[in-house]
């Protein structure tokens, strides 16, 4: 039996004055309470870039910019394999304040913080190609 194709997953960091964005996941959903860069899955035939867009005005409710994209990689969960698809971002000028749609929380930390907390497991290679830069 063939392996699936990954699932298509974007990601944003999003600095803002020298500081990141994380989220904190709600607890009804996989990986409960982990944070992460806030995004979401692609949808069948949208760009990458497009969809993190996207994800972040459905999920923060803000604008952003893409600055960069960062080297995409697959990640295996227990049950899925994903393509994580992560993007360096900053918020649009006169865009509103990122606020936690769907999120518990919501933290801007230095780079440097963000592996004092508890991050999805995916997350963590973000984190070492972004601090690489």
């Amino acid at each position: 039996m063939p392996a699936s194709r990954p699932i298509p997953v974007v990601c944003a960091v999003i600095e803002h004055a020298g500081r990141v964005l994380l989220a904190q996941r709600p607890t009804d959903k996989h990986l409960p309470l982990k944070w992460e860069f806030a995004g979401g899955k692609v949808e069948p035939g949208e760009d990458p870039a497009a969809a993190i867009v996207r994800e972040i005005r459905e999920e923060l409710g803000c604008e952003i910019i893409i600055l960069r994209a960062l080297p995409s990689f697959p990640y295996g969960y227990t049950r899925v394999v994903i393509e994580m698809i992560p993007f360096v971002c900053c918020l649009a000028p006169g865009s509103p304040a990122p606020h936690a749609h769907e999120h518990v929380a919501l933290a801007w930390v230095t780079p440097d913080q963000v592996t004092h907390y508890d991050l999805a497991p995916a997350d963590l290679p973000v984190v070492a190609s972004y601090l690489q830069r």
